[in-house]
C-alpha cells in the first residue's frame, strides 16, 4: 500500500471530521444555551437529536442522498450527515453543563449585578467548560469512525481503503484505512482528554 497514498487519506479523513465537529460545535452551542431557557423545547429538541444518533450510519447517508441541494455522492452529503451525528453530544453536555452550574452560584451573580449574558459568559460557560469538551471529545471519537463509511458515498478518507479491502477480500488494504482511524481516534481521546482536564476546576 503506498505511504504517500495512506498520508493523503488521512488528511482528507481529519478535514472530515474537523470541519464536522467544527460545525456541529458552533451549531449545538448556541442552540443548547437557547434550550436551557426553554424546557418545553429542549425536551422535544433533544428527544430529535436522540432519534437521529439510532438512525445506522449508512442508512443516513442514503437517506440523504436523493434530497435536493444536500443530497448526491461526494463530500458534501457526508460531512452534513457527519455534522447531524456530532450534534447531539455536544448539544447534550453543553445543555447538561449549564444546567448544572449551581443554582446558588448564579444567585450570587444576579446579586452582583451581572446581566443574563455575564452570567453565561463569565460564569455558567466557564464552569460548564469541561462539560462542554467532554461531549466535544465524545462527538470528535465518534465521527472518526463514523466518518469511515463516508466512502461508501464517495466522502473519501480511510473508508477508501476499508471499501476497496472488502470488495477485493484484502485484509492488508482493509488494515490500511481501519489502523490510521483506530490510531487517530486513540490519539483524539487521549489529547482531547488532557484538554479537558486542564479546564477542571
Amino acid at each position: 500500500m503506498p505511504l504517500h497514498e495512506i498520508f493523503v487519506l488521512t488528511l482528507e479523513h481529519v478535514w472530515l471530521v474537523a470541519i464536522a465537529v467544527v460545525v456541529a460545535t458552533a451549531i449545538a452551542a448556541p442552540a443548547a444555551v437557547l434550550l436551557t431557557r426553554h424546557a418545553q423545547l429542549r425536551r422535544w429538541t433533544l428527544g430529535v437529536a436522540n432519534v437521529v444518533q439510532t438512525i445506522p450510519s449508512l442508512a443516513l447517508f442514503g437517506f440523504l442522498l436523493p434530497i435536493p441541494f444536500i443530497g448526491g455522492v461526494g463530500k458534501r452529503t457526508a460531512i452534513i450527515a457527519l455534522i447531524l451525528y456530532a450534534l447531539l453530544p455536544i448539544l447534550r453536555n453543553t445543555v447538561v453543563g449549564i444546567l448544572g452550574v449551581d443554582r446558588d452560584v448564579r444567585e450570587s451573580a444576579l446579586a452582583m449585578g451581572m446581566t443574563e449574558g455575564q452570567i453565561l459568559t463569565q460564569v455558567e460557560l466557564p464552569l460548564a467548560l469541561p462539560t462542554i469538551l467532554a461531549g466535544i471529545r465524545i462527538a470528535t471519537v465518534t465521527t472518526i469512525g463514523t466518518a469511515t463509511i463516508a466512502a461508501a458515498i464517495g466522502g473519501g478518507g480511510l473508508g477508501t481503503f476499508v471499501f476497496r479491502g472488502i470488495a477485493m477480500a484484502d485484509t492488508n488494504t482493509i488494515l490500511a484505512g481501519a489502523v490510521p482511524a483506530a490510531l487517530m481516534a486513540i490519539t483524539a481521546d487521549e489529547v482531547l482528554e488532557w484538554v479537558e482536564r486542564r479546564f477542571s476546576w
